[in-house]
């Protein structure tokens, strides 16, 4: 979301009660740059003035800042660094292999640079990782210095009702008297009844979104939720009155933005799906694996891609399926489909990952598939292989001392070229008034449409605008 498309929404959702609100990440920093030539820094700048009363919150991988692979940790820290000297205090953290070690020195980071940590237990729906399993994940989480609450993640949807019965009040336990935050995506449609399955563990903090943007890929709706706490008579500090407008906002965006034509789908609550509990793909993910397969005249694929997405999870050892695990996975699949050749091509991460660089396995690859990927050239290569680990100052050396903390991170994890072009943009839009909107295109449409006009105004009690045909009287 860029500035002038959230600016309507801040001051009502500042004022609204929300205990924290997501705010940025490394992927809309990309995207900010890479798609709008934005400057994602005074992008972040503009939000977090306007949210003065709501602490802010960001997310970070612990061995890299976006994208699949790996990042030194000096960059990772500078992430977090620069984050907070923004004004996003809350940072939650997550690694799918769960190196505890390495997420304990991230949490210490954030704790260093005046941050909130806050360590999170990604879910998955696998034969290793059971409740106790999970559960004890938490309970050492909870003991890090400077941690305040700790989260639970189900970023593929798959926590059914029945397993979040005995699941969180593990988990509620295990992290004491510690707050947990329950974050589930509403993939499969359970997302909403899990929640309400959490408040009888003893949760009480959810991660919700706006009705437009809620339910499918995303979490719950922030309504639903409400309804859902009356009905069962707790109570909740939300100023009720201020979520329309956010949402009417949302909607008109969306709507200026061509809507679900141009890929601005508003939410809607899904029918009970079976079909994710097989691929687990991150709602995001789907969309995205989709759009790909289209881009390249391969979308009669999808079923076969999607059909394929289990074999290699259980291939490559059940990983938890979210971010980088579910890329693996799903770029993987597609390459077994796409050659007809299982194997026969396999990307550097997933080598990485079968060999342990991205952390401990709790389950093998399966035999015959780690021997034909380690029977590569390429395969051979890795083993042994060790993170690079240069210097903050190293990297200056290598791309500018002169360079701000920000600009150094930014050309640190993209192309000097996509900088370069952001930076020659004009300052953000920031003003949604801007924008073109369809008062302008009825306009245009009626001026079009009648040759013999020679006039149009409009009028409102504080104005009155009028245009007129150059030559006209």
């Amino acid at each position: 979301m860029r500035a002038h498309q959230a600016t309507p929404a801040l001051s009502n959702l500042d004022r609204t009660g929300f205990r924290v609100i997501d705010s940025t990440g490394a992927g809309m920093v990309t995207v900010l740059l890479r798609t709008f030539k934005d400057d994602p820094w005074a992008a972040m700048d503009h939000i977090v003035a306007g949210m003065p009363n709501t602490e802010k919150r960001s997310a970070t991988r612990t061995v890299a800042v976006g994208g699949m692979g790996f990042a030194p940790d000096c960059l990772v820290d500078l992430w977090i660094q620069l984050l907070v000297r923004h004004g996003i205090g809350s940072i939650w953290l997550f690694d799918c292999s769960f190196d505890m070690p390495t997420m304990k020195r991230v949490s210490d980071v954030v704790v260093a640079a005046g941050g909130k940590p806050v360590p999170t237990v990604m879910y998955g729906l696998t034969s290793v990782h059971d409740d106790a399993f999970f559960a004890s994940k938490a309970a050492e989480m909870a003991s890090w210095n400077g941690v305040e609450t700790v989260e639970l993640e189900d970023a593929a949807g798959v926590l059914t009702v029945e397993r979040a019965s005995t699941l969180l009040p593990a988990v509620v336990n295990a992290v004491g008297s510690m707050p947990l935050e329950l974050h589930c995506h509403a993939t499969t449609g359970m997302a909403p009844a899990v929640y309400v399955e959490g408040l009888k563990a003893g949760v009480r903090i959810f991660h919700t979104a706006s009705r437009p943007m809620a339910n499918g890929p995303s979490l719950p709706a922030t309504e639903g939720l409400i309804a859902n706490l009356k009905a069962l008579g707790y109570s909740h500090g939300l100023d009720e009155s201020l979520l329309d407008p956010v949402a009417a906002h949302f909607i008109a965006t969306a709507e200026s933005l061509g809507g679900t034509k141009n890929g601005y789908d508003l939410g809607v609550p899904r029918e009970f799906l079976l079909a994710p509990y097989g691929h687990q793909l991150p709602g995001g993910m789907t969309g995205s694996l989709k759009s790909q397969l289209a881009q390249y005249g391969m979308l009669d694929q999808l079923d076969a891609v999607l059909d394929e997405i289990p074999r290699v999870r259980r291939d490559l050892g059940e990983p938890i399926m979210a971010t980088p695990f579910s890329q693996f996975v799903g770029i993987q699949a597609v390459l077994n489909v796409v050659t007809g050749d299982r194997y026969s091509l396999v990307p550097d991460e997933v080598i990485q990952y079968v060999l342990g660089h991205f952390g401990p396995l709790y389950q093998a690859a399966d035999p015959a598939v780690m021997d034909r990927i380690m029977s590569s050239p390429r395969a051979k290569q890795f083993v042994g292989w060790v993170r690079p680990q240069p210097s903050l100052e190293e990297i200056r050396g290598t791309l500018g001392r002169h360079l701000s903390d920000e600009e150094l991170l930014l050309r640190a994890l993209h192309s000097g070229e996509e900088v370069d072009a952001m930076l020659a943009q004009k300052p953000n839009r920031i003003d949604p008034r801007y924008q073109s909107n369809t008062v302008v295109q009825h306009v245009e449409q009626l001026v079009a449409e009648s040759q013999s006009m020679r006039s149009v105004s409009v009028n409102t009690p504080e104005m009155s605008v009028t245009l007129r045909r150059n030559g006209a009287a």
